[in-house]
């Protein structure tokens, strides 16, 4: 081995040598003097703060921190000199390191380097009147060191924290920071300018609550990054900024400021996230925030960019959120709205010059566009204001072809054909919409709609219709409606509609004018057919569905008072002209206030209601006929199911009262057997012509008189109904050939049983005769035959003699 080499070797043995017995030394040292130590490191502790503070037990490490001592202090305990007032400790430290040169430590003097601080709390209190537990620490006047640095910035330039509870308690401003600190490692450096710092930090924030009474921000959130931090002497304010800062497994940018104490206490934390999703967004927020959020989602992720500013003495931060959305669904209460595009924005300060707080928060979304149950629209700007109580309006915009409708109102309608034009202004709460109506204003027109209302099994074409919605009133013009050949006009108004909607949708009465050129009353006949049944299964609470099944309820609830004028009706063989009727149409059904139409040279005026539920429709109807043409109302009426005498057979003109009850067969018919009532009825001027049973019995009885023609200068009679039978009062018919008391039962089926006096006499022979008594006895001189028409059994009806006649 050369001579150099052994010198090197004995050199470092001994440098080797003196290290281990230094080492050695120290260590004997601090057994020897641990309670000296303590006792110094106590009093230069002490020295920086105005309070109390305690050391447990102390011992030495000398490799963890080499060539620096490690000082380990158990049961560390800091309090401020108000303890016993609020009892809360500042520093609660199980386990804490504090490095310190090794050196410096044998002539007995504690040089701090940095400080690890473990399973601890840390507890920063302020009371009411401003008062904090970090009063504990001194102002240091002491002279900066060589290096720029000031002797307690020198010491404390390093302290790590692990397993670290750190709650900021502030009583005046109501604000509570409480974070579980799993690691926070930093360095920082005091350039003469002022202080520069970088940190690892991974925390879990149990509490970030700028107004305890409205919770906390990231609550039970991990929040992990790297920090770049720095303060300037002249400004007294900290910069700190991170390029990954994880909250929650979201990644933003921060930027925050903080202006300390001596400064102004306000603070601003500038967050960027360029993906999160609707829900982890909403859940960093505070619940007083958060609630109303909540009701939204969107299923793609977005962007955020939040601006949190405030003042650590107290009130609620401003808040100022915007966001990007586009291409996503978004949810709303009870609508999900496809598509969608819209810019974002949150803000708690509506109004300038108000208080921060809910009561002033705003959401806008501008420029809001997307596709609801398939119908594209647009919304310039839509708003939630207050989220105590929010309230959404805006302006909504939509054009779009009516089919695609369909998917929306397929429990009640079906589009064909047509366009519509939306143009609304709303106002609602989000919240509580059956408390609080919200307020439209606003058009709808659809054009050239070619529809089947399911309800009634109605198909209309050509259709068009403008509603307004002004002041709560619902006004409905340019209505144009075709039904097969029928084209109707129509105006219709409902006042105080958005109230009675919510409230009293039964009450909800629709004032229509109707015109009407021609109408052809079978193309409408779904109207006088019972609804169909609704859905068995009900639609989810909320969603659309929903809502048209609602509207389809208070369609059936609401009434609709209708005055028409109609040029030409037609039904089958039916016509009358210049009808006016008043109508209620109700859930029950139909009230007829008054019917007047002009028909066969005479006119016609009917009352009464159509009642309508889920077995039958049934109908009670009062009806007057004055000086009708019997011919023509006989054909138009297809002889009242009577197969003899039919309108061939009668001539005159016939006036009427009837009062009817009966029901309808789903075909716009009445029912067999349904029909009930009484009918008065007077004919002038009369004649029965060519009636084929007459004329068989007069050619043996009455061979000599004129029966093709025989006149009825007058005939009245009385009939009740029941059924397909119709009862013949007792009823006396004076012609130009033959007089014939009748009564009995006419029967439509089968019991017919109707008794016929036939007086012999010829009436012409008591024309002469004026006077009405004298006339009446000569009705019955001479022969009279007594014959009934009666059933036999099968249907048939057969004249017999009335061997049960009861001579007078």
């Amino acid at each position: 081995m050369p001579r150099w080499l052994k010198i090197v070797l004995k050199i470092l043995g001994g440098i080797i040598a003196l290290v281990i017995v230094l080492l050695l030394a120290v260590t004997i040292y601090i057994n020897s003097n641990k309670a000296k130590l303590l006792a110094k490191l106590n009093t230069k502790l002490n020295e920086k703060i105005d309070g109390s503070l305690s050391i447990g037990d102390i011992s030495i490490s000398l490799f963890k921190n080499f060539p620096h001592a490690s000082l380990s202090l158990d049961n560390v305990l800091v309090r401020d000199k108000k303890w016993m007032e609020h009892h809360h400790t500042l520093l609660d430290a199980k386990d804490m390191d504090v490095v310190v040169d090794a050196g410096q430590l044998l002539s007995g003097t504690i040089s701090i380097d940095h400080i690890d601080i473990s399973n601890s709390a840390i507890y920063i209190y302020s009371d009411s009147t401003g008062y904090s537990n970090t009063s504990i620490f001194k102002k240091s006047n002491k002279p900066k060191t060589p290096s720029g640095k000031s002797s307690l910035e020198a010491e404390l330039s390093n302290i790590n924290l692990n397993n670290v509870s750190l709650t900021i308690d502030n009583q005046k401003g109501k604000k509570l920071f409480k974070f579980d600190v799993n690691q926070l490692k930093g360095k920082m450096d005091f350039p003469d300018s002022g202080w520069t710092a970088k940190a690892y930090l991974k925390v879990t924030a149990r509490s970030l609550a700028f107004k305890t009474v409205h919770g906390s921000f990231i609550k039970d959130k991990v929040i992990e990054g790297d920090l770049v931090a720095g303060s300037n002497h002249t400004t007294g304010k900290i910069n700190v900024t991170s390029k990954n800062f994880n909250i929650g497994g979201d990644v933003f940018k921060l930027d925050a400021l903080f202006a300390p104490a001596k400064v102004s206490k306000n603070f601003t934390f500038h967050l960027v996230a360029d993906k999160i999703l609707w829900k982890s967004a909403a859940s960093l927020v505070s619940p007083n925030i958060s609630k109303t959020l909540y009701k939204f989602n969107l299923d793609k992720p977005i962007s955020v960019n939040a601006l949190i500013s405030g003042n650590f003495s107290g009130g609620d931060p401003l808040l100022y959120i915007t966001t990007v959305v586009r291409n996503n669904t978004l949810t709303i209460p009870g609508a999900v709205i496809n598509d969608c595009n819209f810019d974002g924005m949150f803000t708690n300060n509506y109004v300038k010059g108000q208080e921060l707080g809910d009561e002033n928060s705003i959401i806008n979304l501008y420029r809001l566009e997307g596709r609801f149950s398939n119908v594209p629209f647009k919304i310039d700007t839509a708003s939630v204001i207050n989220l105590t109580t929010p309230i959404a309006q805006g302006n909504f915009h939509a054009r779009f072809p009516l089919t695609d409708l369909n998917q929306t109102f397929a429990r009640v309608i079906k589009f064909n054909e047509g366009s519509a034009d939306v143009s609304m202004r709303f106002k609602a709460d989000v919240v509580a919409l059956q408390i609080n109506k919200p307020y439209v204003a606003g058009y709808i027109n659809l054009n050239n709609a070619n529809f089947n209302y399911i309800p009634r099994d109605l198909n209309l074409k050509n259709t068009s219709l403008s509603l307004h919605v002004n002041n709560g009133n619902l006004v409905i013009n340019n209505i144009r409606v075709q039904s097969g050949r029928s084209v109707v006009q129509m105006e219709g108004r409902v006042n105080n509609f958005l109230n009675l909607y919510y409230n009293a949708p039964e009450k909800l009465i629709v004032n229509w004018d109707i015109n009407s050129p021609q109408l052809h009353l079978a193309e409408f006949l779904g109207y006088l057919n019972r609804r169909k049944s609704a859905p068995v299964k009900p639609a989810p609470k909320g969603s659309t569905a929903a809502t048209v099944d609602k509207v389809n309820t208070i369609l059936d609830k609401s009434h609709a008072e209708l005055h028409m004028h109609v040029g030409k009706v037609f039904y089958k063989k039916f016509l009358a002209t210049n009808a006016n009727a008043d109508l209620l149409l109700s859930e029950d059904g139909i009230e007829m206030k008054n019917i007047t139409v002009n028909h066969a040279g005479g006119a016609l005026a009917i009352r009464g209601r159509i009642l309508q539920d889920n077995v039958s429709n049934r109908f009670s109807i009062s009806t007057v006929v004055r000086h009708v043409d019997i011919h023509e109302f006989f054909y138009a009426f297809d002889n009242f199911g009577l197969t003899a005498p039919t309108y061939k057979n009668l001539k005159g003109y016939l006036s009427a009262k009837a009062m009817v009850n009966g029901k309808f067969d789903g075909k716009g018919g009445i029912a067999q057997k349904s029909m009930t009532g009484n009918v008065l009825l007077n004919l002038t001027d009369g004649a029965l012509i060519d009636f084929n049973p007459l004329k068989t019995i007069g050619k043996i009885a009455f061979p000599f008189r004129d029966l093709n023609n025989i006149e009825i200068p007058n005939l009245d009679g009385d009939f009740d109904i029941n059924g397909d039978k119709i009862t013949i009062k007792p009823m006396q018919i004076s012609s130009s050939v033959i007089n014939a008391d009748v009564e009995g039962v006419y029967s439509l089926g089968r019991g017919t049983n109707v008794a016929i006096d036939v007086p012999l006499r010829n009436p012409k022979k008591d024309l002469s005769i004026t006077d009405k008594a004298e006339r009446q006895k000569k009705r019955y001189k001479g022969i009279v035959i007594h014959v009934k028409a009666q059933d036999d059994g099968t249907g048939k009806v057969k004249m017999s003699w009335n061997k049960d006649h009861k001579k007078t």
